[in-house]
């Protein structure tokens, strides 16, 4: 009886992977979604309380957006304060000095600081009664009609004194305060068709009389206009009846 051959083992035979490598594939398995991409890993947030590792910069004082203190004492000057108030109400529009001594005494600028700096806005030229009341008699005579009367009412409401007022005044060429009377008086007369002359007359005097005019200019223009157009002057009209 012959002995049995042992058959050797195959020279194919593989080797068991090491436990290194099955715990890796198995982390990279596990890290892959369903579309097969490998996810990674979230990223993590700052939790309340606690802050991002990136510094924050701080603040440049040299910057001009920076407000330092410096910025803040000059906020708090009455002479810085009182000179931007100034120079604000300057560039809207011209003003006289008592509209702008007003203003900073609604703004709470102590009375010396006021004073002072309207002293120095003064001397520069910045603030000028005297041209201001020229200017206002030229725009407002062109613009609104208005007489002399009316004109220094409102100068004595603008601050302006009485001699820098007249001054003014004088200045207007009295041709051309009757010419816009006449004006105002053509634009109105519309307003009086289908009532009588007397009538017409009455409410074209008094509209004349509220604008500044005086009696003698108004009833004149008035007269005018009327016959103009056609209308009889009323029988014991006179300018004693204004």
């Amino acid at each position: 009886m012959s002995a049995r051959r042992s058959t050797p083992p195959p020279t194919h035979c593989r080797t068991s992977p090491s436990a290194s490598t099955i715990s890796e594939s198995t982390r990279t398995t596990a890290r892959r979604d369903r579309s097969g991409r490998t996810s990674r890993a979230p990223r993590t947030r700052p939790g309340p309380g606690r802050t991002a590792s990136t510094p924050v910069p701080s603040p440049d004082p040299d910057d001009p957006g920076h407000d330092g203190p410096g910025r803040e004492g000059a906020e708090a000057d009455p002479e810085a304060r009182a000179r931007t108030i100034l120079l604000d109400q300057l560039t809207a529009q011209a003003r006289t000095r008592r509209q702008l001594a007003d203003k900073l005494a609604t703004k709470g600028i102590p009375d010396d600081v006021a004073t002072r700096l309207l002293d120095r806005f003064t001397e520069v030229g910045l603030v000028d009664d005297e041209a201001f009341a020229r200017a206002w008699v030229s725009s407002r005579s062109v613009g609104k009609g208005l007489g002399r009367r009316a004109l220094a009412a409102e100068l004595r409401r603008k601050g302006v004194d009485d001699e820098e007022a007249r001054a003014a005044l004088a200045e207007l060429d009295p041709d051309d305060e009757r010419e816009a009377a006449r004006r105002l008086v053509e634009r109105r007369l519309r307003s009086t068709a289908g009532v009588d002359t007397a009538t017409a007359t009455r409410r074209l005097v008094g509209m004349l009389a509220r604008k500044g005019h005086s009696p003698g200019v108004a009833h004149a223009v008035v007269r005018e206009a009327l016959a103009a157009a056609g209308a009889e002057e009323p029988d014991g009209f006179a300018e004693a009846d204004l």
